[in-house]
């Protein structure tokens, strides 16, 4: 077996492992982070689980940490009570970015991981199966139920060689993004063997599986061998090692060559992670702001490495630099060892260990900036200032071009970029807060303050739905498209009706109002339909709006979960031609569409009216996803159920 059928096949609850059906696993650890968490918490305690049956559940606070308003604090104040009462560790703020602090201290060899973030499948770089998920399927997971998917194609991604100076993991992914595009990975998952697997640190192997989301796989992930056993080692966790090897006549569906000598610096071009160049061939851009930091590339490795390239220097005049350690730990040593001091020596602005500028929190660039960041999203708007070009680069891309004040190859500097991985690190775990013992459960107020609200809930699904096509998209609308994610919404994401009133204004800012007036309706997609973020606001929003469903080319695999999770139609155009024929705000009817999906169809037929034509959609659901749909949502199933 390879390693992903070997953890599938040790979690199995329900299904076979056939490429392409539904098979339900048992989750060992889940993660959420205060963004997506509240709705996550809010789900749990309506399910009535009083304790999390997990071996463990971790709470991070580490996306909504800008708090210029009460709801941000209100939020955090939720969450810690919250997860003390139900048996969840809490991340306080300014302990880590939740990937970085997962790998550090929690990612196990051959476990399985469950997060309510896109990025969660980072822990892979140790070997665990970690797979990111809507909230809701979190939420069902921590009260011990089966998360479910659709078992995938294992696609092996065979290292050869060894980077080259200056050359870094982060040039990997992006290579691997160059060939495969953003929904090149769609179904599958990521596995990673060769020879240069053993070059790669634990660190670089994560920003490996961390960007594997940017690919739409259901997740990456890399063996457990010696370099594993020895990152784990200076953590002061050695006996949470366990070998994990494919074996030697392992099988996949695919295998894709990387010869990691063979690479060169790469950047990714506005506005779509796979829109990869090399950095020689972009060419000297001159840039205005430079953010180091984010899960991708925040960890001591990809410090120090800036470290040595910014030591006794000074940032170029025209240049802004932000730099955002990974973790506490992270921040912690580079304080102890003085290479904090070189990058503010070189004028660096340290922010805290934080999402921040990666999700728009903070950090905007200036009206029409380039700004050059070591994130794993460059997606149009996302940085906050529409107007500004985000580009992709390694941390040493990065800090190469802050000095020169252009898009620069690191390979031009006299820097040795030879990091060691310590012999043991600075951990310190005062800010993991455990929860109350079982006995003490009930003592514990859940504080909930005014800006949380109840989650929106969808209903049956009626007979015949009717409503008009509210909007038209092109391809590659991302979650960010859908539910925009800034420091001005952030601090809703627990208060669904507030953030409505933005949902899709990115494509067209009247669509709100025009839903409410039209009391709900459908929307129309091109390919790749909700890729990036795995939030469920991008399902909550149009739900409380009271989309009934979205006809697309083609959907992220995340956000089709969470719409059915929502009871909301994800329909696929079976002939793709048909999407040219439908326009805004034609009338559409899907006729005894209940009978269909409960005798099984898959094809649903969607009537124009407006247009006097028809064409077939395809519906594919398993006998779980058609039950779900029928009582409009997971918990309305669960309910009915019990």
């Amino acid at each position: 077996m390879n390693i992903t059928y070997q953890i599938l096949s040790s979690h199995l609850m329900a299904g076979s492992l056939k490429r392409g059906s539904e098979i339900g696993i048992r989750i060992d650890h889940t993660l959420t982070q205060d963004s997506t968490g509240t709705m996550a918490y809010l789900q749990f305690e309506a399910m009535g689980v009083p304790r999390v049956k997990t071996e463990k559940s971790l709470a991070y606070i580490d996306h909504n940490t800008l708090q210029s308003g009460f709801e941000n604090a209100d939020d955090h104040t939720y969450l810690a009570t919250v997860a003390k009462k139900h048996g969840v560790y809490l991340s306080k703020p300014g302990n880590g970015v939740c990937h970085q602090v997962e790998l550090e201290r929690f990612a196990l060899p051959g476990k399985t991981l469950l997060g309510s973030d896109s990025h969660t499948p980072t822990a892979g770089g140790l070997g665990m199966l970690a797979i990111g998920a809507g909230g809701l399927d979190v939420a069902v997971a921590m009260g011990g139920g089966a998360y479910y998917l659709t078992c995938p194609a294992v696609v092996n991604v065979r290292l050869t060689g060894k980077l080259s100076r200056g050359v870094a993991a982060k040039d990997v992914i992006l290579e691997i993004l160059r060939r495969l595009t953003v929904k090149g990975g769609v179904g599958k998952v990521m596995e990673y063997t060769g020879t240069g697997v053993a070059t790669l640190s634990i660190p670089e192997r994560a920003t490996i599986t961390n960007m594997g989301a940017e690919l739409g796989a259901t997740t990456s992930i890399f063996p457990a061998d010696e370099v594993s056993c020895d990152f784990l080692r200076a953590q002061g966790r050695e006996g949470d090692y366990a070998p994990l090897a494919p074996t030697p006549d392992a099988e996949y569906d695919e295998v894709v060559e990387i010869d990691l000598a063979a690479l060169e610096p790469m950047v990714a071009l506005p506005h779509m992670p796979d829109n990869v160049v090399t950095v020689r061939e972009a060419g000297e851009i001159k840039v205005d702001q430079v953010c180091i930091g984010s899960c991708t590339n925040s960890s001591y490795l990809d410090m120090m490495r800036v470290a040595r390239v910014l030591q006794g220097k000074t940032v170029h005049p025209d240049v802004s630099l932000v730099i955002a350690p990974g973790s506490r730990q992270v921040l912690g040593m580079l304080a102890a060892n003085g290479a904090l001091n070189d990058l503010i020596q070189a004028g660096a602005r340290i922010t805290e260990t934080a999402c921040g500028f990666c999700i728009g929190m903070g950090q905007s660039p200036r009206t029409g900036a380039v700004s050059l960041r070591t994130n794993n999203r460059n997606f149009y708007g996302r940085s906050g200032t529409k107007s500004a070009s985000v580009y992709l680069v390694s941390p040493e891309v990065a800090a190469a071009s802050a000095l020169s004040g252009v898009l620069s190859d690191p390979r031009t500097l006299d820097v040795d970029f030879d990091i060691a991985i310590p012999n043991m690190f600075l951990y310190n775990d005062n800010l993991i807060i455990p929860p109350a013992a079982a006995q003490d459960a009930d003592a514990v107020e859940v504080v909930r303050g005014p800006n949380i609200k109840p989650f929106p809930k969808a209903e049956k699904l009626d007979e015949t739905l009717c409503g008009k096509a509210l909007l038209k998209m092109e391809d590659n609308i991302t979650t960010d498209h859908i539910m925009p994610s800034d420091s001005k919404l952030l601090p809703f994401r627990s208060n669904v009706p507030k953030l409505s009133e933005y949902c899709l204004t990115p494509v067209d800012a009247t669509f709100p109002a025009r839903a409410k007036e039209a009391g709900g309706g459908f929307l129309l997609a091109g390919q790749n339909y909700g890729q990036g973020s795995s939030r469920e606001h991008a399902a909550l929003a149009p739900l409380y709006l009271k989309i009934r469903g979205v006809i697309a080319k083609s959907f992220a695999r995340i956000h089709a979960a969470n719409l059915i999770n929502n009871g909301i139609l994800p329909l696929t155009f079976v002939n793709e031609a048909d999407y040219d024929r439908f326009d805004r705000d034609d009338e559409l009817r899907l006729a005894d569409v209940r009978a269909r999906i409960a005798r099984g169809d898959e094809i649903i037929p969607v009537e124009n009216v407006s247009k006097g034509f028809t064409v077939e959609t395809r519906l594919p659901l398993s006998s779980r996803q058609r039950r779900m749909i029928l009582a409009g949502g997971l918990i309305n199933m669960m309910k009915e159920e019990a």
